[in-house]
């Protein structure tokens, strides 16, 4: 039996994460850099948002220690992550000295930082920033991007998944 949460009531935050929990996303890592600093972060909040022009979007908690640098950076980079690539998503989810140690990063459009083997990535020029609440909005303009034929890297109900193709599609 499901439970109807209803906002003039306060939402508990636990059952709301929850219910996000549902909606299954890919896995990303967005890099930037400026002023000599290097940052990424792995991030689910990642979406399309026009073709034509084509902008992407994503957001960053308000209190994080990166944000200055995305802020400051004129490019920036969605690192789309394949199936084999939970530990470097678990690299970029934690607090570090050098989240980079270690990989072979290159340089892509305006300094943005490109991950290997990723299943895609995206160059982007920032955009905009906008207000999202406890989150900053930053949309990027696509200037260059590549794909694979990698599987993606999924995250669902507060865990890693993979993707297979539905039995339905997978029959006709």
């Amino acid at each position: 039996m499901t439970e109807t949460y209803f906002a003039a009531d306060g939402f508990d935050p636990r059952a709301f994460r929850a219910a996000l929990g549902c909606f299954a996303t890919g896995v990303t890592v967005i890099t930037a850099q400026a002023d000599g600093r290097r940052v990424g972060v792995t991030a689910n909040s990642f979406n399309s948002l026009s073709l034509e022009p084509p902008l992407i979007l994503w957001s960053l908690v308000k209190t994080s220690s990166s944000y200055p640098t995305y802020e400051a950076a004129s490019h920036f980079a969605v690192n789309i992550l394949a199936h084999d690539q939970i530990d470097l998503s678990n690299q970029f989810a934690r607090r570090s000295e050098d989240k980079f140690a270690g990989l072979d990063v290159t340089e892509g459009a305006g300094g943005c930082l490109l991950l290997p083997d990723t299943c895609a990535s995206i160059q982007c020029v920032r955009e905009n920033i906008l207000d999202g609440g406890d989150h900053w909005i930053l949309i990027g303009r696509v200037c260059a991007f590549d794909s694979s034929e990698h599987a993606p890297l999924l995250y669902h109900r507060g865990a890693y998944s993979t993707a297979r193709p539905h039995p339905q599609v997978a029959a006709s």
